[in-house]
């Protein structure tokens, strides 16, 4: 069975009716289960469900205590390093979009290198690379950006369309630690309004990406929804559903999830549904006491009062002095189209500095190249 059979189990309608539904009872059960490191998605309904609002304050500080208890005091910190802004798919909240008449940029070997020495002064060891999905940007390029970068980076992640099982393995061969595969919205409908051309059309194919990612071997895998085209409490537990699949499936490989909020870029597209600051605090929350060994990210989309707190609470990755924009880092913010606006434009010094005041530690390294292992393809 595939996670696409899974997810078309569980009516979009269904699952939201049962979140709603959910009581302080079952919140309260939902808490006390969780301390117990025993919550299942049955309590992860009731921690987002609109019943858990007044009991924030204690599923934040349960969600400190587990974290610290977990992780320690640390951060990791990453860059967003984009390698091309071309793309031959239509999405309707992306700045990268092809109907987007936008001049057009994919860095070459000796560009990716200036992007590579640019983030190495800033102190990072750890890039997740990210381009739009074009037949320019293919395996082959990849396998050539990961060779440039991996003898200065140990970890190399990427955000990138969705591929084989096969063609994960060779990226794999190539130095290649995580996969991002972000499902923008668990909404079938929803989905093929936002994605009506390219590549990205195919709503099944994508979901069952992260599938091909643990079959490669793949170290880490990366969830996420875009939050603002549908109800984010339904997204939260899909992305939770598709989570503990994944875990049973492939357990060997470590897993994150991420909670981007819809920003401003070229074409505007305005959120369907509103989430707060306090509606994304419930949901780095929930997601924590559902999860003690997953990794929440967060990244410069949001503004630095909230990163500030948001990383006491639950979030053990970030990104820091982010730019959108291939060669962005090298040449700045002009060097070409960002795919959306950043909010926190701290450099990555300051943002440490803060960490550190807090009482936290900067970690620059996330996985190191010794620790690879031989990958067969599995049958």
């Amino acid at each position: 069975m595939s996670f696409a059979a899974v997810h078309a189990a569980h009516p979009w309608a269904e699952v939201l009716a049962s979140v709603q539904a959910k009581t302080s009872a079952d919140v309260l059960r939902a808490l006390t289960r969780a301390e117990a490191d025993t919550a299942d998605l049955e309590d992860f309904k009731a921690l987002i469900s609109p019943a858990a609002a007044p009991h924030l304050e204690r599923m934040a500080q349960l969600s400190h205590e587990r974290t610290v208890r977990r992780f320690g005091r640390t951060m990791q910190l990453f860059a967003p390093a984009y390698l091309s802004n071309e793309c031959q798919n239509i999405c309707t909240y992306c700045g990268f979009s092809a109907g987007n008449k936008v001049a057009r940029r994919t860095l070459n070997p000796a560009e990716i290198l200036r992007e590579a020495g640019a983030l190495k002064k800033q102190g990072f060891d750890h890039l997740l690379l990210l381009t739009g999905e074009s037949n320019k940007v293919a395996v082959p390029y990849f396998v050539e950006a990961l060779d440039l970068l991996r003898p200065h980076f140990s970890s190399l992640s990427m955000e990138v369309q969705p591929m084989e099982t096969a063609e994960y393995i060779e990226l794999r061969r190539h130095g290649l630690n995580a996969v991002l595969v972000y499902q923008e919205t668990y909404h079938r409908e929803t989905y093929n309004v936002h994605h009506p051309k390219g590549r990205k059309s195919d709503f099944d194919y994508r979901l069952d990406a992260p599938d091909r990612v643990g079959a490669a071997g793949v170290h880490k895998i990366g969830l996420g929804a875009l939050f603002g085209l549908e109800d984010w409490r339904a997204e939260c537990f899909f992305t939770a559903l598709h989570l503990r699949w994944l875990e049973r499936q492939h357990w060997q490989s470590r897993y994150s999830v991420s909670f981007p909020r819809i920003r401003p870029h070229e074409g505007e597209l305005q959120p369907k549904v509103e989430m707060t600051d306090r509606d994304l605090v419930q949901a780095i929350c929930a997601f924590r006491l559902l999860s003690s060994e997953v990794e929440l990210t967060l990244s410069t989309r949001e503004s630095r009062k909230f990163r500030d707190h948001a990383s006491r609470i639950g979030v053990t990755a970030m990104s820091a002095g982010s730019r959108t924009n291939p060669g962005g880092y090298a040449e700045g913010k002009d060097a070409s189209l960002e795919q959306f606006a950043i909010e926190d434009d701290r450099p990555p010094a300051e943002f440490a500095t803060m960490l550190r005041t807090a009482g936290y530690e900067p970690i620059w390294k996330d996985w190191d190249p010794s620790y690879d292992r031989p990958v067969a393809l599995q049958s």
